[in-house]
């Protein structure tokens, strides 16, 4: 299994799915707030610092950058120990 590979879908995935939030909060923060408080209501959660706060572009694009690098990362090592333990 290619490292590289498996690094760049699981980033790609990554750094996608945060795309959209952060265009979903840019769009409607007070929906993205209502989904929020729905998702931590079915989980039995109460917690008061998952508060929604103000879209900052310079934030969202740190926000993908770095899911990318920890999905890659995280895409490499699985592919590592996947080679590792299915080694002939």
């Amino acid at each position: 299994m290619s490292k590289n590979k498996l690094g760049l879908v699981v980033g790609s995935f990554l750094a996608i799915f945060h795309l959209v939030w952060s265009v979903a909060v840019a769009i409607t923060p007070s929906g993205v707030q209502s989904f929020m408080n729905w998702i931590f209501n079915i989980h039995h959660l109460s917690l008061p610092m998952a508060i929604i706060t103000p879209f900052v572009v310079s934030n969202a694009i740190i926000l993908i950058i770095v899911t990318f690098i920890m999905g890659y990362i995280f895409g490499w090592v699985l592919a590592a120990l996947f080679n590792i333990l299915h080694k002939q």
